[in-house]
């Protein structure tokens, strides 16, 4: 199988292996099920787990999603991994309320489930964070109130309603904004982008037009930033309003050149997509994570573990990095 895998960074060829016989009993598969395919962060994040797949000679890791950032679909994809009786599910849900029932039929298959942007989920063995989510919600947020004065009207977009991580970012912005900033006003709070800049570039004219006194977005999917920075150049607005989100430098650095979009915050989707599959083998293997744990990955060398809500574990790094016009150049992707 491992002359098979190594073409199989695409989602095209992976449904044709999944599509062929059963996979063998005492083969170690981990396959990591992304939100959506063809998205740069995910794009990135699978050069990680072929890195992954690369470095380990006895098992196959590949990466798949569905074409739209869609729950549904995801579940669809999860419910064909486990018939076909893989050995481990690594998965970055776009909804975690919606994948319970599937999860909880693939860890009844014996399957391990591991979480990325997931720490609300029952049905896991473990669900691993780049860093604790409040604060880098919290981060973001100081940094679009240092930028607007600490005072005017601001707005919030997410990836989709359903989207934990998201969602906890943009209420720890709120809170931290209603507790130290009294001036700023939240107005249309958690647009949906569903993960689509063109979407969120729509999104962002609607609240121009609603709001031509608005000052601050605070974007959490990683393409937000791109379609609201969008808006905001046409409008010619990059002066006037301050944008703070999830992103890529690659991605966006054209609009921080601008001004249209102010600071990025990330975590490098590659080194995510590598400790997923280093998480997954070692439960795999009966190995036991515990506090302080080095995974051997940049940021996540001396890992905070903590009980999940049902009997899995929550593993929590300090990945997190933050970038602006003058220095989102040092990192390449």
């Amino acid at each position: 199988m491992k002359s098979v895998k190594k073409l199989a960074g695409s989602a095209l060829v992976l449904s044709t292996i999944l599509a062929g016989p059963a996979l063998a009993a005492d083969e170690q598969t981990i396959t990591t099920v992304v939100k959506v395919t063809g998205e740069n962060w995910f794009i990135r994040m699978n050069e990680g787990v072929d890195a992954f797949n690369a470095d380990k000679e006895a098992i196959d890791a590949t990466q798949i999603g569905p074409a739209q950032a869609d729950a549904a679909q995801q579940a669809r994809i999860i419910e064909d991994l486990v018939a076909k009786g893989v050995s481990a599910i690594a998965v970055v849900p776009m909804d975690p309320s919606a994948l319970e029932g599937v999860l909880r039929r693939a860890q009844g298959r014996g399957i391990k489930v591991i979480a990325h942007e997931g720490d609300s989920i029952v049905n896991a063995d473990a669900d691993i964070e780049a860093f604790d989510n409040a604060a880098f919600g919290t981060k973001i947020n100081e940094g679009l109130a240092e930028c607007m004065g600490g005072e005017g009207k601001w707005t919030t977009f997410v990836g989709s309603l359903g989207s934990l991580t998201h969602n906890q970012w943009v209420d720890a912005g709120a809170a931290n904004a209603e507790a130290k900033y009294p001036g700023m006003e939240l107005v249309a709070a958690k647009n949906e982008s569903f993960n689509d800049a063109n979407k969120a570039y729509e999104k962002a004219k609607e609240i121009l037009r609603a709001y031509p006194d608005i000052k601050g977005f605070q974007g959490s999917s990683a393409i937000d930033v791109i379609g609201i920075g969008r808006a905001i150049e046409e409008a010619g607005r990059s002066d006037q309003t301050c944008v703070f989100g999830l992103g890529l430098p690659k991605d966006t650095g054209p609009y921080l050149e601008t001004g249209a979009v102010d600071r990025i915050y990330f975590w490098d989707p590659k080194d995510a997509g590598y400790v997923m599959n280093v998480v997954s083998e070692k439960i795999l293997n009966g190995e036991e994570i515990t506090d302080g744990a080095d995974l051997g990955v940049q940021g996540y060398n001396s890992v905070k573990v903590s009980q999940g809500p049902g009997k899995g574990i929550i593993i929590q790094g300090q990945a997190w990095v933050d970038v602006g016009k003058e220095n989102y150049g040092e990192y390449p992707f």
